[in-house]
Formats: C-alpha cells, sequence, structure tokens
C-alpha cells in the first residue's frame, strides 16, 4: 500500500495551531517590530552582507574629498544608511568623536531591531507546540462529547494527535529556524559594519583640520 500524506492532514487542527500562534504574536508584539519581523523574511535569502563594496566607495570618497574638497560629497548619491549618515555628518563638520558616537548609535539601534526581529520569531516557536496543544484539548473534548456515537470519534481524534503535530513540526522545522537565521545574518551584518568605522573615522580626522578653512570660506 503506498504511502499518502492525506491522514496526516486536517484543516480544524492546522487552523488552531497556525491560527493561535498567529493570534498570539499579534497580541503580544508591538505593530512596529510585527511588521519589521515580517519584512526582515525578505532577508533569508539575500546574499550575505559584504562590507568590501562599501570600503571600496569610502575610498573614493576619500580621493574625491582630497582633489576636490569635502563639501562635494554633499551630493554623492549613497545608499547605505550608516555611510550615508556619516558621510552627511563629516561634510557638517563633526569631530571624528561625533562620528564615532554616531557610528555607534546606529550600530546599537540596528542591534535592538534584530534583537526584537529575532524573538518576534523565536516567541513564536515557543507559542505554537502550546497551540497544539490546545488543539489537542479541544480535540480530546469533542470526543468526549461524542462518546455515544463511535463513528464521529475519529474526527475529533485526529485533530487532537495532528494538532500536538503539527505544533512540534511548525515550532522545530519552520519558526526556530527562522529566528536562528535572523540572529546569525544580524550578527554576520554587524562584523562587517565594524570594518566600516576605521575609514569613516579616518575620513573625518583627515578633514577636521581643514574645518576652520570651509568655514572662513563660506562666511
Amino acid at each position: 500500500m503506498p504511502f499518502t500524506l492525506a491522514p496526516f492532514l486536517d484543516p480544524l487542527a492546522f487552523a488552531i495551531v497556525v491560527g493561535g500562534t498567529l493570534a498570539a504574536a499579534v497580541l503580544r508584539t508591538p505593530a512596529r517590530d510585527l511588521g519589521r519581523g515580517v519584512a526582515a523574511l525578505r532577508m533569508l535569502g539575500a546574499p550575505r552582507f559584504a562590507a568590501d563594496p562599501l570600503l571600496d566607495q569610502i575610498a573614493a570618497f576619500g580621493r574625491i574629498a582630497k582633489r576636490h574638497g569635502v563639501l562635494t560629497l554633499d551630493r554623492s548619491v549613497i545608499a547605505d544608511p550608516d555611510i550615508a549618515a556619516a558621510v552627511s555628518a563629516i561634510v557638517d563638520g563633526d569631530s571624528p568623536e561625533d562620528i564615532a558616537e554616531l557610528l555607534r548609535q546606529r550600530r546599537r539601534t540596528r542591534a535592538e531591531r534584530a534583537v526584537a526581529t529575532a524573538e518576534l520569531w523565536s516567541t513564536a516557536a515557543d507559542t505554537a507546540p502550546a497551540m497544539g496543544m490546545v488543539g489537542t484539548l479541544i480535540g480530546l473534548v469533542g470526543m468526549f462529547v461524542k462518546m455515544q456515537d463511535p463513528r464521529a470519534i475519529g474526527a475529533s481524534m485526529a485533530v487532537a494527535l495532528l494538532a500536538t503535530l503539527y505544533g512540534a513540526l511548525i515550532a522545530n522545522l519552520v519558526l526556530a529556524p527562522i529566528a536562528a537565521r535572523l540572529r546569525r545574518i544580524a550578527r554576520d551584518e554587524a562584523v562587517e559594519r565594524l570594518r566600516l568605522e576605521p575609514p569613516l573615522i579616518a575620513l573625518a580626522l583627515r578633514e577636521q583640520p581643514r574645518r576652520p578653512l570651509a568655514v572662513a570660506a563660506s562666511a
């Protein structure tokens, strides 16, 4: 007899587990973090963040600033938000210490968002088995109610058994891996972004002596 998945499919059990997990996530998570957590799913298939192209861009900014002056960087199109904020601050004449603090704040904010995003999926992974147990209890109640009709017990028994199965599978094969992968992506990006700070601070340090000249010229 060929193996078939039909006995393992039960819409009611699936709806209890998925719907309960989703409802718990919505109720316990701020809307902003919930939106970021869903949007972060796009990162799962994205290539690994690499700082090398951005380092080349910063080096090019250094050459431009040396040749034409740091104010010309204000017209540059910069896609990366951290580099854009740092370059804008450098153009405004902020000190290297200010640039370092700016980058630290942005790194801290990014880390907090990454933690909140991973916690959303990690908490959902913890909730799914509990929702599976809820489905099991619902199925058992349905069995007890229909004890006098043996032919009607099968559907409730399927809900009771499959809800636990769905909770375990969804938690361990979907939600927990998503949380773990998002943590790893955030950690790898944080390590790579640390490489951007020294050249940006060096650019600010190199332009720092020119601030009085720039101010005098503008006056």
